[in-house]
């Protein structure tokens, strides 16, 4: 078992993930600008206005698969001795973004919701460069907690 799969074993430390993990997803959207900003606006729009709580219900639903891909990451970067998460996992970001992808790209292929998965889909071809542009905020937190 891996740092952070220990942390949200604790149900106060899991919450305190979770709403982090919301507020850095949040966070994430409000920053795109551009077209593809626009895009993503509208697409988190149409996932949080399909059920009330619905974000930090996935965050928690995902949490235990998304701890499973980041603590071998984690475990690679305390071996290498570094002292910057957020920079270690920019340097790895496209394993760390495709590891964490494989995650949601399971989950979307089984969704009973065409909305979700239109507006997953959409999303999908730009969704490994979010990742990776969140990858420093994504550390910050991971180190947070670990």
């Amino acid at each position: 078992m891996g740092k952070l799969t220990e942390a949200i074993a604790d149900d106060a430390k899991r919450r305190q993930v979770v709403d982090d993990g919301v507020q850095l997803l949040e966070d994430e959207v409000r920053s795109k600008r551009g077209l593809s900003g626009v895009a993503v606006k509208a697409a988190f729009k149409v996932v949080k206005a399909f059920r009330p709580g619905i974000l930090p219900m996935a965050m928690n639903s995902l949490l235990d698969e998304f701890a499973a891909q980041i603590d071998p990451h984690y475990d690679a970067f305390v071996a290498s001795g570094g002292n910057d998460l957020g920079r270690y996992f920019v340097q790895n970001g496209t394993q760390i973004a495709n590891s964490l992808l494989s995650i949601t790209d399971a989950r979307a292929s089984v969704s009973p919701n065409p909305p979700l998965k239109k507006a997953y889909s959409k999303l999908r071809p730009s969704a490994a460069q979010h990742i990776e542009d969140a990858l420093p905020r994504l550390g910050a937190m991971v180190a947070r907690h670990v």
